[in-house]
């Protein structure tokens, strides 16, 4: 039996005064999925100030519908804690994604640092 290649996946966190920066490498797939969250969660839980939540997606080459499925828990986790959520640069095929499965509006992009739109209430979507 041989292994799966690796994964083609990277986060890269920087975190400062209220924001916090994740920037996407790679395949936001079924096997990277977990990762994301992973980070996310560590992150959220090491800094509990935290305002905002960038996740840079300009490095990202391809998203699959477990992509998409962690993105959505990063928001139910950032939801919960009142952190705004942004996904900045995305490219033209995650912004399809988004738009077809009629999610965008759960993301934020291009809002100033220290000014977001409030979150959805906790248990809303």
């Amino acid at each position: 039996m041989t292994s799966p290649p690796p994964s083609s996946f990277t986060v890269t966190v920087e975190a400062g005064a209220g924001t916090a920066h994740l920037r996407l490498a790679g395949d936001l797939d079924w096997e990277s999925g977990d990762e994301l969250l992973d980070v996310a969660v560590r992150c959220l839980d090491a800094h509990p100030g935290l305002r905002d939540l960038r996740l840079d997606c300009a490095g990202l080459a391809f998203c699959d519908s477990t992509g998409l499925s962690a993105l959505l828990m990063v928001h139910r986790r950032t939801a919960v804690g009142r952190v705004g959520l942004h996904l900045d640069n995305p490219p033209p095929f995650l912004e399809r994604m988004l738009a077809t499965t009629g999610v965008r509006g759960l993301f934020l992009t291009g809002a100033p640092a220290g000014r977001h739109a409030e979150p959805p209430p906790a248990g809303r979507p």
